[in-house]
């Protein structure tokens, strides 16, 4: 029920707002701020993307939990969402989730209403055997020729030259 409501309400915020700021400003600047902040949006959610995603890279080359990277990563693409959608009201919740101590707060909020049953850390696995291909052929060769050489011969009609 909960997301019915979000999916009238948001609709009806937006058409008021874009109402309220087309009647002040006029269409054009209201056309030119919702352009505008998408194009921002998209520059900042990049940058703040390609950082979140260093971090990830970050906590799992170091075996560290990488569970606040990724719900970083995670809330900078909710981010670019909003900010892709035209409407002053989303642009408004798209620009609070770039900002890192908005996210932080949102991160700590969240954790604590979820309880991990169990964590277990089995440490690297081997990589198990995948099974022979038709396709693949096992064999070893000999080199012949000296290299940089010309062939002695014609071509075996193996190879195309």
């Amino acid at each position: 029920m909960w997301l019915f409501l979000l999916f009238v309400t948001i609709p009806i915020i937006e058409i008021a707002l874009f109402i309220q700021v087309g009647g002040w400003l006029g269409l054009w600047p209201t056309l030119g701020i919702v352009i505008l902040t998408a194009m921002l949006g998209t520059f900042l959610v990049r940058a703040q993307g390609l950082q979140a995603m260093g971090q990830i890279k970050s906590n799992l080359n170091q075996m560290q939990d990488p569970t606040e990277a990724l719900a970083h990563g995670a809330m900078i693409l909710a981010s670019g969402l909003l900010l892709l959608t035209p409407g002053f009201f989303t642009d408004a919740v798209g620009f609070s989730l770039l900002i890192p101590p908005v996210r932080l707060a949102i991160f700590h909020y969240v954790r604590k209403r979820i309880k991990v049953q169990s964590f277990v850390d089995t440490g690297p696995q081997p990589r198990p055997r995948q099974p022979a291909s038709s396709d693949v052929i096992d064999g070893e060769f000999t080199e012949l020729d000296e290299p940089g050489s010309k062939p002695s011969g014609p071509p075996s009609g193996w190879t195309r030259h």
